[in-house]
């Protein structure tokens, strides 16, 4: 049994194709499949059901692979070791984001951590929440920003900032006198949101839950995926939408008339950097933590009088 041989059958399970694992691994597939076979020989088991497309492990495969992702990122932390010591930021950093987050936040950032750090690579993925925990578990992705609590097991959470949720709001509402609003002001009125999928979606249905007397399905009529679209249909159709505060930071001064802050406590989602529990990469993921956090309004930082919505 040999490291490699973990790896490969750790990229098979991953892409669940034997094909794309030894592309993902850099060799051709017979190479790959004949390592995967010697493996099975040796332990006298089955891994792969190859009958079944996409491949799928057996029973007891699946508890091999478990074991397998354990000691291959057992073996990796000895490389860590040394380069966290040499104070090293170089490699490669795989990150997803999600959409709600990655068109506000990443410019602010990516500039100059690119300009500090030449020797790292960063790949970017715009996901869902649920494909970004299920990458950081198999191991495709180093880690993920997204909103939080999620409470699953496996996962760490490194809470980044709060970020308040603001109503935008058409120009013919009544809420257009009022300086500040609350859930119970916008439960007569339009609400857009983001389609299922999107975590943000719940929890803006979480802020106008606190109202017992709100009724979701006559208070909205449409969804869609994008921020800006909740934003265009505002003032294309009137009604509300609820937006995350970092996506008015380019708004005109005619723009920013429409925007209105809770009253406190206001309703923020807590944003984090998630990564596995015995995660890799430390310096590269500290120096991206620390180059957000630079780049962010001190106020973002603090969660007093504030009301962390749950994405659930």
């Amino acid at each position: 049994m040999t490291l490699v041989q973990l790896e490969y059958i750790i990229a098979v399970d991953t892409y669940r194709s034997f094909v794309a694992a030894a592309e993902k691994c850099f060799v051709t597939q017979p190479t790959l499949s004949m390592q995967v076979q010697k493996l099975e020989e040796s332990l006298g088991v089955r891994i792969f059901d190859r009958t079944r497309q996409p491949i799928v492990p057996t029973e007891i495969g699946e508890e091999i692979i478990r074991q397998a992702r354990v000691a291959v990122l057992e073996s990796q932390q000895i490389k860590e070791i040394v380069a966290y010591k040499k104070g090293e930021v170089e490699g490669e950093l795989k990150i997803g984001v999600i959409p709600t987050v990655a068109p506000y936040l990443l410019p602010k950032v990516l500039g100059n951590f690119m300009e500090k750090y030449p020797k790292l690579h960063l790949h970017v993925w715009e996901y869902t929440t649920e494909k970004i925990i299920s990458e950081l578990k198999t191991g495709v992705l180093d880690c993920g920003i997204l909103s939080t609590p999620i409470h699953e097991s496996g996962l760490q959470e490194h809470p980044l900032f709060y970020e308040t949720f603001v109503a935008y709001i058409s120009k013919e509402s009544g809420l257009s006198k009022k300086k500040a609003v609350t859930a119970g002001d916008i439960l007569n009125e339009k609400l857009w949101l983001l389609n299922e999928g999107h975590c943000m979606r719940n929890q803006v249905l979480n802020i106008c839950n606190r109202r017992k007397t709100m009724n979701p399905d006559d208070a909205f009529e449409y969804n869609t995926g994008s921020v800006e679209t909740l934003k265009r249909m505002v003032d294309t159709n009137a009604g509300v939408t609820i937006m995350p505060e970092l996506s008015i930071a380019e708004f005109s001064v005619k723009e920013l008339d429409q925007v209105r802050y809770f009253k406190s406590p206001e309703p923020v989602r807590e944003i984090s950097l998630i990564t596995q529990q015995n995660y890799l990469k430390k310096r590269a993921i500290e120096a991206l933590k620390n180059e957000i956090m630079r780049v962010l309004p001190k106020r973002f930082r603090n969660k007093k009088k504030k009301e962390v919505m749950e994405i659930s």
